[in-house]
């Protein structure tokens, strides 16, 4: 089984900062990638960063300035830094991990809860 804890989301000002962090525990055998998704009250749930396990990057143009997306291996966990904050961010955000359990060595995509980001104006 395979867990992601998020946290770091909250409400903040437009041009303010937040960082928020995803831990990935259990029965993992390998991590191919790690991503922030977010979704919006009438809107389609998108990519907003994602990393691979040898940490090549990409980002939704609308963040690329903005956001940088980092992990920390010895701990399974990402973190996305976000700076400059508009209040078009608003969003529940979404942690997404592509693991293999190392049991049965299955291939795997697991959600987070999400955490609520709410940037006022």
């Amino acid at each position: 089984q395979v867990q992601l804890v998020e946290s770091g989301g909250g409400l903040v000002q437009a041009g303010g900062s937040l960082r928020l962090s995803c831990a990935a525990s259990g029965s993992i055998f390998s991590i191919n990638a790690m991503g922030w998704y977010r979704q919006a009250p009438g809107k389609q749930r998108e990519l907003v960063a994602a990393i691979s396990g040898g940490d090549s990057a990409v980002y939704s143009a609308s963040v690329k300035e903005r956001f940088t997306i980092s992990r920390d291996n010895a701990k399974n966990t990402i973190y996305l830094q976000m700076s400059s904050l508009k209040p078009e961010d608003t969003a529940v955000y979404y942690c997404n991990v592509a693991a293999r359990e190392a049991t049965t060595r299955r291939y795997l995509e697991v959600w987070g809860q999400g955490t609520l980001v709410t940037v006022s104006s």
